[in-house]
């Protein structure tokens, strides 16, 4: 059917406005589109340039704490994190990693005040999960530098004089349990440590529960691939609760022994040995003294898991050994009394079982009696 041209026109207008109708919807369409686009892009501009100011007055609020806590005085260093301001920079030029001083801070802080996540957070004005990864990150690399900070074992020099030691000349003082349990039976964990005649500490094994036995500690620590290392022909000084056998020199059990008890001469060999014996191996006394009174992590009762401490504890003792070596002067030498009551190199000719023996007892006896000889000989010259 044919159609007029008034039909015509009419469908040619419909056609018109239904084009310029759909025009007019793309072209809204586009606009808003480009509208919604330009607000999300304004917004994330805007959160983009709030998070990036909060985030440099954290930054600057995080560096002025780092001021305040480290680096304001020599003093306020030591108080804060045990540690002068030339040795906290040192042991983060050994740690070598970006941004390591607030790190660092915020992981001896924690260690010397045992202090929670939440105060931490509130000091140094960062989350709770980048105050744990920061204290994981620093733990790791403190552990890993375990040969550059344990004291290499020194034998006696044979022109030492000091009472204390040129009895026992040629030797390494001094190995013993320190384990961190009260008499209340609370959780703790057992700890060997080996200290040198300086209080730096040769080897620490950590991580043994608290109710085990010296001995189990001890072959444990002997076993390891990468353990305690005695040559033939030198000892460590222990105390009653080891075995007295090569390699372990410890004292006459039933006799005087401990410091405070001797408010008279000895009587015989074996009490005047037994002095001697604890006033050289009083230095592992101090030695556990020192760091309990430098760390109120090992004091108190730590907020972190039982499988940490073990780490905590060792990272405890290196950092102690680096304080020692790096700092001319010890500021906590003045607070614990004198009389407070290795790593594993490679060697072939080592002692590798704990046992007793009777020529390491017979030794003993001798050395007893030569003190007891030389001491009396004196005391009558005198």
């Amino acid at each position: 059917m044919t159609r007029t041209p008034l039909q015509q026109r009419i469908v040619r207008n419909r056609q018109i406005v239904r084009t310029s109708a759909v025009s007019a919807f793309y072209a809204m369409y586009v606009m808003i589109r480009w509208w919604m686009l330009y607000d999300f892009t304004m917004n994330r501009l805007e959160k983009a340039t709030i998070l990036r100011e909060k985030y440099l007055m954290s930054y600057h609020n995080g560096r002025d704490s780092i001021h305040d806590i480290v680096y304001k005085s020599d003093k306020t260093s030591a108080v804060n994190i045990r540690m002068n301001r030339n040795a906290f920079t040192k042991l983060c030029d050994m740690l070598e990693q970006r941004g390591v001083d607030e790190q660092v801070a915020m992981f001896l802080h924690v260690l010397a005040h045992n202090e929670k996540n939440r105060i931490i957070v509130e000091r140094f004005k960062r989350s709770g999960e980048t105050v744990s990864r920061y204290f994981k990150v620093v733990l790791d690399a403190v552990c890993r530098l375990h040969k550059e900070f344990y004291k290499k074992p020194v034998p006696i020099p044979d022109d030492k004089t000091d009472e204390r030691w040129r009895w026992f000349k040629v030797k390494v003082p001094a190995a013993k349990r320190k384990p961190y349990r009260t008499r209340k039976g609370e959780i703790c964990t057992n700890v060997l440590g080996v200290c040198s005649r300086d209080l730096q500490f040769i080897y620490v094994l950590a991580g043994w529960e608290g109710s085990a036995a010296d001995s189990q500690v001890l072959r444990d620590a002997i076993s390891r691939p990468h353990g305690l290392k005695i040559p033939h022909g030198t000892y460590y000084l222990c105390d009653a609760g080891y075995t007295n056998g090569e390699g372990f020199l410890t004292p006459y059990r039933g006799q005087r022994y401990h410091l405070n008890d001797w408010s008279r001469p000895p009587t015989n060999a074996k009490e005047l040995y037994n002095m001697r014996h604890s006033s050289a191996r009083n230095v592992i006394e101090r030695c556990f003294g020192l760091i309990k009174s430098r760390w109120a992590i090992l004091r108190d009762n730590a907020y972190h898991p039982i499988e940490s401490m073990p780490r905590i504890i060792i990272a405890c003792c290196l950092v102690h050994n680096f304080i020692r070596t790096t700092m001319t002067e010890d500021p906590l030498d003045q607070e614990i009394p004198t009389n407070h009551t290795q790593f594993g190199d490679k060697h072939d000719n080592i002692i590798s079982t704990v046992e007793t023996s009777q020529g390491w007892t017979d030794g003993r006896d001798l050395l007893a009696n030569t003190m007891f000889t030389d001491w009396s000989s004196r005391c009558s010259n005198n």
